[in-house]
């Protein structure tokens, strides 16, 4: 059975099960999920569920058992030195390379991770889609946006390093720089929309891994329909290129093909309920397909990057997956 899991503010998960019913427009009431590639190329990506529950726990499902092949530096390499080379020609300013662990499921079932997503820390959101033969589950840290009252609540999150790290990443001036083109675009993106109040920068502390976080809240100047919020605001300063526009977005995309990440890496993944919404960014996760698994991680590259640095968060990243959703 088709099922899409979102975790709410609450610290609640609701549970979405098929057939589901899709369109192009959201609901004027009642639930719906939104569910996109990377591209937003899904002319109908509104999902509405045949029945919702808010459940906290789940069937015990056998955790799945995959045999994952370490990625060879080889590919990543490659994309690194192009991205390198487009900075240097002042093409761009950033963008963001993911790299694909491929794995074979050897026992258990993919639906097993769902247990692991009803005992995560506050600072992550559970989230996911269960088809018939593909799906994806995640805990991400990220959220695109929330749509409340005539607010807009989001956050610039960038910059990482190890929990153990945390005292030299807070000085780091390569992170911090990072980070702030993170957060400066996102603000100039959202400054045509309304009011912008920015909160200080802070850390934000996953276990194994910190990252920077900078909370923004924006006062709409009038009514903004969903749809051209997400395509506004998707993907961001995080994950996508900098400029964003539509030469340097069809280069990243052609960089994740290269290398192999899934379509719904980075993606945005969202609820509507109670004439509120709120969309997550699809980061921290596993994807499948039959048999074959996937884990995928991403690295923001910058003039300061350097590959060895990149490659060792890369590879930091899928671990704390690993751990988080799999062990």
């Amino acid at each position: 059975m088709e099922r899409a899991i979102f975790g709410t503010r609450d610290g609640g998960i609701l549970v979405g099960y098929g057939p589901f019913s899709s369109q192009a427009t959201p609901p004027e009431s009642g639930v719906a999920f939104y569910r996109n590639d990377f591209a937003l190329r899904d002319p109908e990506p509104w999902l509405i569920p045949d029945r919702v529950e808010k459940l906290e726990n789940f069937e015990d499902f056998a955790a799945p058992e995959v045999e994952w092949m370490s990625p060879e530096p080889g590919g990543f390499t490659g994309v690194f030195r192009e991205v390198s080379e487009a900075i240097n020609q002042g093409i761009i300013q950033k963008s963001v390379p993911v790299v694909t662990e491929q794995g074979d499921l050897k026992g258990g079932r993919a639906e097993g991770i769902l247990r692991k997503l009803t005992d995560l820390a506050p600072a992550l959101r559970p989230y996911g889609w269960i088809g018939k033969k593909s799906g994806f589950l995640g805990a991400t840290p990220e959220v695109l946006f929330r749509l409340f009252d005539g607010r807009i609540y989001t956050m610039a999150l960038a910059g990482t390093a190890r929990n153990e790290e945390a005292e030299i990443f807070a000085v780091d001036d390569k992170e911090i720089r990072e980070h702030e083109f993170v957060a400066q675009t996102l603000i100039e993106k959202l400054s045509s929309l309304g009011m912008v109040r920015r909160k200080e920068r802070d850390i934000l502390d996953l276990g194994q891994l910190i990252h920077f976080r900078t909370l923004i809240e924006v006062e709409l100047y009038q009514h903004e329909e969903i749809g051209k919020l997400i395509t506004h605001l998707h993907p961001t300063p995080a994950l996508g290129p900098l400029p964003r526009t539509t030469d340097t977005m069809a280069q990243l995309e052609k960089w994740r093909e290269r290398l192999g990440c899934p379509s719904s890496f980075g993606a945005p993944f969202g609820l509507l309920q109670d004439g509120e919404f709120e969309a997550l960014v699809a980061i921290r996760m596993v994807a499948w397909e039959g048999d074959q698994f996937q884990l995928p991680s991403g690295c923001g590259v910058i003039a300061e990057s350097r590959l060895v640095n990149e490659w060792r968060e890369l590879g930091l990243k899928r671990d704390s997956v690993r751990r988080l959703l799999l062990d």
